[in-house]
């Protein structure tokens, strides 16, 4: 592993234990060249897999801009990271799980909409009022509504 300070390819393990959900190794590391210590972590992998956009665009999907998108969702709100870090790698393996290698981007959106309102209503419509492209406050209004009523859905 290289180090991300001094790009050293020298670099040694020192403790390594799984994450609190088990889905994850954590391991600690320390660069033989400048002494840096950094963590690390290992994720099974099932497939590659490729977000198609409306656009009909492919790119390789990022675990990392899945986090960031629920970080600005979840921002000053009450949800620790141990759930959040869950609720990623539950949408991981589903998507892993569907025996397909492309995925549409309206999947990866959807499931983040069902978790993440389980998990945090405020979050939830923050991300939709992005997901779902809110243009005034009447979309809001219209939105809300349906979060009294589970079997309603917004039109798209």
């Amino acid at each position: 592993m290289r180090c991300p300070f001094c790009g050293n390819e020298d670099t040694q393990v020192k403790d390594s234990r799984p994450t609190e959900d088990a889905a994850a190794i954590r391991r600690r590391r320390f660069c033989t060249g400048c002494g840096a210590r950094f963590t690390t972590f290992e994720r099974v992998q099932l497939r590659d897999l490729t977000v198609v956009k409306r656009n009909g665009k492919r790119e390789p999907f990022d675990r990392d801009k899945l986090v960031r998108s629920l970080q600005i969702s979840l921002r000053k709100r009450p949800v620790e990271p141990e759930r959040v870090e869950r609720m990623v790698s539950g949408i991981i393996r589903q998507l892993e799980s569907t025996g397909e290698s492309d995925i549409p981007a309206s999947m990866v959106g959807e499931l983040i909409m069902e978790r993440l309102k389980l998990l945090d209503e405020v979050a939830y419509v923050r991300f939709a009022s992005v997901y779902r492209n809110f243009r005034e406050a009447k979309d809001f209004e219209k939105f809300l509504g349906g979060l009294n009523d589970p079997l309603e859905k917004m039109d798209d």
